[in-house]
């Protein structure tokens, strides 16, 4: 397979129609490493928001089980897209995660907010740092598969385009954004986290890396100095470097997807293992989209 095949591939394909496969060949065939990189920011920019900070925080799931709290957010989006929106996987996926959220009060705002990061992060990250930009298919296709997460979860008003998401995105931060140490405790710990995925000698460099590759906004929310100019500069180059190898490899085969490799669960998991174990006690309610 050329390098460009699934390109081609995904250009020839209708975003409304086939979202969840177009996010299946960008998240596991072309972007792997970037798709997630795009995500692990967008989890930050949550951070930057007292209103889910400290909501956050107080829960203690980032410092006492930080590991299968991250695993969970992302098996739980790798559960709602696996098989389409529209499948039973899906919407028990759905299901649960709606258990979860409705033991807290949370405005729909809020929920709009997180789902556009998870839209606009992904984005920005693979047109800044990817091998290429995404082509108009899958930017449609990221937009819609947000479109259908709210329809699962019933969030309402979210937004029809990526240029809707994005506008949403920008305006709550300008508004929300703000320094609160709940902020700065919960970014640790996810950082802490991160770390722990690299080998000992290679941490403060993993961090340091990560620091300045995050803007301005985001720092002082989080509570962290921004990065001087050399700083972001080389770290931009360094990645960037990586991007453009990646670039030079063949197409990744189709026998060969990248999947999550969970941490937390070495030996596999059920969908009721994800989630903090409270939430195994509560029923779980019928989706919007089930509801007569």
């Amino acid at each position: 397979m050329g390098r460009y095949s699934r390109l081609r591939e995904i250009r020839r394909m209708d975003p409304a129609r086939d979202c969840a496969e177009i996010l299946r060949l960008m998240s596991r065939y072309e972007f792997p490493w970037d798709f997630r990189q795009g995500l692990g920011v967008a989890f930050l920019r949550d951070y930057g928001v007292p209103r889910i900070s400290v909501l956050l925080d107080r829960t203690q799931e980032f410092e006492r089980n930080g590991q299968k709290r991250y695993d969970d957010t992302v098996l739980f989006g790798y559960e709602m897209t696996a098989e389409g929106f529209e499948s039973e996987r899906a919407r028990e996926a759905a299901r649960r995660v709606n258990r979860i959220h409705a033991r807290y009060r949370i405005p729909n705002e809020d929920y709009l907010y997180v789902l556009a990061t998870t839209v606009v992060g992904p984005k920005r990250w693979i047109d800044r740092f990817g091998w290429r930009p995404l082509c108009p298919q899958e930017v449609r296709a990221l937009a819609e598969a947000a479109r259908r997460t709210a329809a699962l979860m019933g969030i309402a008003d979210a937004p029809e385009t990526y240029e809707g998401f994005e506008e949403l995105l920008d305006s709550y931060e300008r508004a929300m954004f703000a320094y609160d140490p709940a902020n700065r405790r919960v970014a640790t710990a996810t950082f802490r986290v991160m770390a722990r995925w690299y080998p000992a000698p290679l941490r403060p460099v993993v961090a340091w890396v990560s620091l300045a590759l995050l803007d301005e906004p985001l720092l002082r929310a989080l509570g962290f100095p921004p990065r001087p100019r050399w700083a972001r500069a080389t770290a931009e180059r360094l990645v960037r470097a990586r991007s453009h190898g990646v670039g030079l490899l063949p197409a990744r085969p189709r026998w060969l997807p990248s999947r999550p490799r969970p941490r937390s669960y070495p030996f596999g998991y059920h969908l009721d293992d994800l989630g903090p174990h409270w939430a195994r006690s509560r029923p779980l309610e019928p989706l919007p989209v089930e509801r007569p």
